[in-house]
């Protein structure tokens, strides 16, 4: 049975058939190096054990006749002012956003991306750095609906997705709870036990809930952005691995440097109310699908495929330096995590095509929460970044 590279190299070969005959071959092949000619002379050459050497040979030999390949224009490919236009859109709300967060640029970028891939992003870091006000701010930059929760450990489910309730007056009746909102903003979302938290489940990953016997969609787009809190452990419950996968990004808030520092004291929450900051709505939900539509439609070339698998079967492979430390790796969610996120950096740097580099810029944030450490990492103190820059050292860009 043919491989898959024979199989490409003999369709190849008939393609090139039509229009070429032996003596014409001959006379280009007089033309060719005489390194090439012995290996091709020479059955035992390694050249001949190789698809990938031969493939090179055939287009030498008949680089001077071949026909030039018709490029199909597809009717889903985007065109350079669809792209100006998404680019646009997205430093409007990034100039918008400016106006009430300092610095954080990796927040707002992680953000934007996961509002563009459709999914929903989880922001981690220490009280006072702005997460909230991240998300709010990008919430009201949107024009889209907005609603909060405020996660507790006394929350329920009912808190958060509605409940059937009774009236006389009125009979039975659903009470829809926050949930319903184009965008949702959980803070402190580990403050919650599992049970609460597990009622987000189905609407982030189905888009829909069920109260009692019945099921309701919920509006597009729909958009969870939530927050929590690495350094308390009382009254704090881990999310479930579950859960946390479905968050496409977990991005890390750091601390801000010191102009920017600067400017957080002169303009601070606690002087100034959020709606002093005069944000206003610079997109609406019905260009924000727009804007997810043009995402899919964003050229990945095979080869940046391949890389993309490669980094997640890194994971599962162990087979770098730091591989030991990973219990379980990552599952197929991270690898459409990354064909997705790359393809909506790709549009954030005005392009209409993915490069390596977006890959890795993205690798970080999609993987971080998906790779489950062993005892001995937490032990030597070894960080699911750690693991990830060894994987992406360790593989090479085709």
């Amino acid at each position: 049975m043919e491989t898959k590279e024979e199989k490409a190299l003999r369709k190849r070969l008939e393609s090139l058939e039509e229009g070429y005959n032996e003596k014409s071959f001959d006379k280009d092949f007089k033309d060719f190096p005489e390194e090439i000619k012995m290996d091709v002379d020479n059955p035992k050459a390694e050249v001949h054990n190789s698809n990938k050497k031969k493939e090179k040979i055939i287009h030498k030999v008949f680089k001077k006749k071949e026909k030039p390949v018709k490029k199909i224009e597809s009717s889903d490919r985007l065109k350079d002012s669809e792209i100006n236009k998404a680019a646009e859109v997205l430093e409007r709300l990034k100039k918008e956003i400016a106006k009430a967060v300092q610095g954080q640029e990796n927040v707002i970028e992680g953000l934007l991306l996961g509002l563009l891939c459709n999914s929903h992003v989880l922001v981690e870091g220490v009280p006072g750095i702005a997460k909230t006000l991240a998300i709010r701010a990008l919430a009201t930059a949107s024009g889209a609906e907005v609603k909060r929760i405020q996660f507790t450990v006394d929350m329920l489910p009912t808190d958060i997705i509605g409940m059937t309730t009774y009236t006389p007056q009125k009979g039975f009746e659903v009470v829809k709870g926050p949930v319903f909102a184009n965008f949702l903003i959980a803070d402190e979302i580990n403050r919650a036990p599992p049970k609460t938290q597990s009622a987000l489940m189905e609407a982030m990953q189905e888009r829909q809930v069920t109260i009692g016997k019945k099921r309701f969609h919920l509006p597009s787009p729909f958009f969870v952005m939530a927050t929590e809190n690495p350094l308390e452990n009382a009254g704090v419950y881990p999310l479930p691995e579950a859960q946390v996968d479905r968050f496409l990004f977990k991005v890390i808030a750091t601390y801000p440097n010191s102009e920017e520092e600067l400017a957080i004291m002169e303009q601070n929450m606690t002087l100034k109310k959020f709606e002093d900051f005069g944000l206003k709505a610079v997109t609406n939900p019905t260009e924000i699908l727009k804007l997810q539509d043009l995402v899919k439609k964003v050229y990945l070339d095979d080869n940046i495929k391949e890389y993309i698998l490669e980094i997640v079967q890194k994971t599962r492979t162990k087979d770098f330096a730091k591989g030991e430390y990973i219990s379980y790796g990552c599952s197929p969610r991270a690898s459409i995590g990354l064909f997705i996120a790359s393809k909506a950096r790709a549009i954030m740097k005005n392009r209409n095509y993915v490069l390596p580099e977006d890959v890795k810029a993205i690798t970080y944030d999609i993987l971080r929460h998906r790779l489950i450490l062993s005892y001995k990492a937490t032990i030597e103190k070894i960080t699911p970044d750690m693991i990830i820059k060894d994987i992406l050292s360790s593989i090479k860009v085709h």
